[in-house]
């Protein structure tokens, strides 16, 4: 065998720091690991936020109003924390690290959350069915739940990413691996949170919130012990900077030049002549035609240059300006999310605070199971399998 076909093409390195070797990292062997922690963390995730509004409401006394708010400016912050956990990835951390101490501060959150509703003297005090928590304990158990948002922040924006560090595309075997782990991916996702919306919640309401978030705990301890059982095993790209400084040094460069004039040959625009890119952990980008003022940051001047250094606030390289195309391509897909995302979270609110109103019984059992089903159902296959199976929810609503 070659020398070139012992290690990975793609940059990637073992736990060492050393090239990765190809028949010892990454692949299905590594994979397991990596299902297994993210299946967990959906568990203990969604074992909290599914029911989190009764606690609320019942444990904390919290009016409906104020209890849906606090499980929102949750949500919402879990769904902000992952541009920290995204920034220190890129730039300083390196996935597996990143997932590696986010994971433990999770572990932390879950710990608290758990204590503070089982321990005595942090556990609301409850008379007649009514409970009277005091400010300390209230304190504590919004302690433990931003720590799991914090903790979720560094996991979320990596881990499937760093799924797909273990195949490299340069290899087309380990390439069409990589669309096969997604769909195990998401099906591990689907998983935790089946479990967690169904048994957990039964817990949670039947047997005591003590137990319903001590086994959450347990799950994302689970989660982290099933990360590190793979570390010798993994594929690591390195930390590339800061893609937030890359995106603004394109931008003045681009509005520095925008008298300069672009050449008809795009091959003239500035890249460097190695083979990978200038951005560490990141592959070369083709140039593109659309947003075609931004490529004025890669026409190079004579100011461009200091001593012979180019001055990455005056000149980019095409892999910088695409980068940043990229990502203002994905602004209107990422539009298209908030108003959905606004409706979708009432589902683990105020249908949740509805749902206590109503009588439970199911007394009409075909027409109401038939009903709950047709609602139901599509909607859950359409939100958790339509990555996986492609087609398959246009058959089911045909």
């Amino acid at each position: 065998m070659a020398e070139e076909d012992v290690y990975t093409k793609d940059g990637t390195t073992d736990f060492c720091n050393k090239p990765a070797i190809k028949k010892k990292t990454g692949t299905w062997k590594a994979c397991p690991y990596i299902l297994g922690n993210e299946c967990c963390e959906r568990l203990a995730y969604y074992g909290i936020n599914t029911n989190l509004v009764n606690y609320l409401k019942y444990q904390l006394n919290q009016r409906n109003v104020v209890a849906v708010n606090n499980v929102t400016n949750w949500s919402g912050t879990c769904y902000v924390t992952p541009l920290l956990g995204a920034f220190l990835a890129d730039a300083y951390l390196g996935r597996y690290w990143t997932i590696a101490v986010f994971s433990i501060i999770y572990v932390f959150g879950m710990t608290l959350l758990t204590l503070s509703a089982s321990l005595h003297g942090l556990k609301p005090y409850c008379s007649d069915n009514v409970c009277h928590p005091t400010g300390l304990q209230t304190t504590v158990f919004f302690m433990g739940l931003y720590l799991i948002a914090l903790g979720t922040g560094g996991i979320k924006p990596c881990v499937s990413s760093f799924g797909a560090d273990q195949f490299d595309d340069s290899d087309e075997i380990e390439k069409k691996s990589k669309s096969s782990f997604f769909n195990w991916f998401y099906l591990s996702i689907n998983i935790g949170a089946l479990v967690a919306s169904s048994v957990l919640v039964w817990i949670q309401t039947n047997v005591g919130w003590g137990w319903g978030f001590g086994i959450p705990a347990v799950a994302m301890a689970i989660a982290v012990v099933s990360f590190f059982s793979g570390t010798r095993l993994y594929r690591n790209q390195k930390p590339g900077g800061s893609p937030i400084t890359r995106i603004f040094q394109v931008m003045v460069a681009s509005f520095r030049k925008f008298r300069v004039q672009l050449p008809n040959d795009k091959s003239l625009l500035y890249e460097i002549s190695d083979e990978e890119s200038a951005v560490k952990g990141s592959r070369k980008l083709d140039h593109t035609e659309q947003l075609s003022f931004l490529d004025k940051a890669a026409v190079e001047t004579k100011p461009d240059r200091i001593k012979g250094t180019v001055n990455p606030w005056r000149l980019c390289t095409v892999t910088q300006v695409e980068e940043l195309k990229s990502i203002i391509r994905l602004l209107p897909i990422w539009a298209t999310g908030i108003i959905f995302s606004a409706v979708y979270s009432q589902m683990g609110t105020l249908f949740v605070l509805q749902g206590n109103t109503m009588d439970l019984h199911i007394k009409e059992k075909v027409a109401n199971f038939l009903l709950v089903y047709l609602i139901k159902f599509p909607s859950f296959l359409w939100k958790r399998f339509i990555v996986i199976y492609g087609d398959l929810p246009l058959i089911i609503f045909s």
